[in-house]
């Protein structure tokens, strides 16, 4: 497996090795972990025993980790929650985006549809905020769920407004799981933006699941670069491509200019 960082790291004399292998361990664990041990760490960080155990040690002492040393696991500890809430406390899109997509969710034909707003985090979209159906069959998911970048609509809108050199960046990520996946990742990116330019939104229908369908748009935040992207989706069998495109892309494509403080741009 090839160790984290390295096609980075060798290339920027600026990189801090360290502080990416620290990172790297919090990023270890998954929607479903409660507990992970160092050999945990070092199987999907690629870093040997030696090195994983002076950053746990190091990430218990700061209060990231927390150890259990009866069992030899560690769990997240309250560190890592107080800058997840301090970073979603720091992002005002989210409480916009949240009213945008409520109001998306009321007037809309479907009740079957959700909505969300996400973020690119290396080949992840992060669910910033959500506006889940009520419907007992339907697409659920919340603040902090993931998605793939380069198999849903989310991703493919974030991707098609992404600059060039953001990208490549993007790319070297996608590299590190593999040459296949920067592959399709390249090729994602090629369709994201086709569609895009096309349509003035991206889809995704079957792609990231068979059962799901869904169109998304890119929101650009102009006071500080950022791209996000906002989504329009549910359960396939519910939520037919030809009603998403008919009756939410316009919506969806709305709300993103609200969204994307085009008019809070300051003076030159």
């Amino acid at each position: 497996m090839e160790e984290f960082g390295q096609n980075l790291e060798g290339k920027d004399r600026n990189f801090v090795t360290a502080l990416a292998r620290g990172l790297e361990i919090l990023r270890c664990f998954r929607r479903d972990d409660v507990s992970l041990t160092n050999s945990d760490f070092s199987e999907r960080t690629g870093l040997p025993k030696a090195t994983v155990s002076r950053l746990t040690h190091t990430l218990c002492q700061l209060d990231y980790l927390v150890p259990d040393s009866r069992v030899g696991t560690y769990r997240l500890g309250a560190g890592v929650l107080r800058l997840g809430f301090a970073r979603l406390a720091a992002i005002d899109i989210r409480e916009r985006a949240k009213s945008e997509m409520k109001t998306l969710r009321a007037e809309g034909p479907n009740p079957f549809v959700s909505l969300a707003l996400g973020e690119q985090h290396r080949t992840e979209v992060i669910y910033l905020a959500t506006e889940n159906s009520t419907e007992q069959v339907a697409l659920m998911m919340g603040v902090g769920g993931r998605m793939p970048l380069f198999r849903s609509a989310i991703g493919k809108a974030i991707l098609a407004a992404t600059p060039p050199e953001r990208c490549e960046q993007i790319f070297v990520f996608a590299r590190n799981e593999g040459a296949q996946i920067e592959q399709a990742a390249r090729a994602c990116h090629k369709e994201a933006v086709q569609e895009f330019e096309t349509h003035g939104f991206c889809t995704g229908y079957g792609q990231w699941r068979s059962d799901v369908n869904g169109i998304a748009v890119p929101v650009y935040a102009l006071n500080d670069g950022r791209i996000y992207g906002l989504n329009a989706g549910g359960p396939a069998f519910r939520v037919k491509r030809k009603q998403l495109e008919a009756s939410y892309a316009g919506r969806l494509i709305e709300a993103a200019e609200v969204l994307s403080l085009r008019h809070e741009q300051a003076p030159a």
